[in-house]
């Protein structure tokens, strides 16, 4: 097992409860010490007392354990709004927010996001013809073809 799955386990095992889940951990070994970055969501908002909670948790396991074996610092924080959506359970949290998806291919697309199924996302798209007013269209987009997607912010 690697060391970012053995950390993603240790951090699921230290979630409050099952509406909390683990985005990504990200471990970057540059520099004098190695960065370990956790990113944790939960369906209904996340709170910097879980971060700590967890943080303090993870920490002490990973000490305990010895299973990094030189100096590291540990982050734990929610994703942020730059941070590409990576699982179905972070598209459902942002049903009815515009996202910008890259496919596989290149093609972008903009759209606001309707639903999200197991296998892909529903998005509402403008689509302009030459000569005619751009009409609203639901594109269908399975998640295996996306690359990458962000959340677009609006400070309308």
């Amino acid at each position: 097992m690697s060391l970012k799955q053995t950390i993603e386990e240790i951090v699921t095992k230290h979630l409050p409860d099952d509406s909390h889940f683990v985005v990504d951990v990200l471990i970057n070994e540059k520099g004098p010490k190695q960065k370990v970055s956790i990113l944790i969501d939960a369906d209904g908002g996340l709170n910097i007392d879980t971060c700590a909670t967890v943080s303090r948790a993870v920490g002490e396991e990973l000490e305990a354990k010895e299973i990094i074996e030189k100096a590291y610092v540990l982050e734990v924080s929610s994703p942020g709004l730059d941070h590409p959506l990576t699982g179905r359970r972070q598209y459902q949290k942002n049903i009815g927010r515009n996202l910008q998806v890259t496919m596989e291919n290149g093609e972008k697309m903009e759209g606001k996001l309707l639903s999200v199924d197991q296998s892909a996302i529903n998005l509402l798209v403008k689509q302009k013809e030459k000569g005619k007013k751009a009409v609203e269209v639901e594109a269908t987009i399975a998640l295996e073809q996306i690359k990458k997607s962000i959340v677009l912010v609006s400070f309308k």
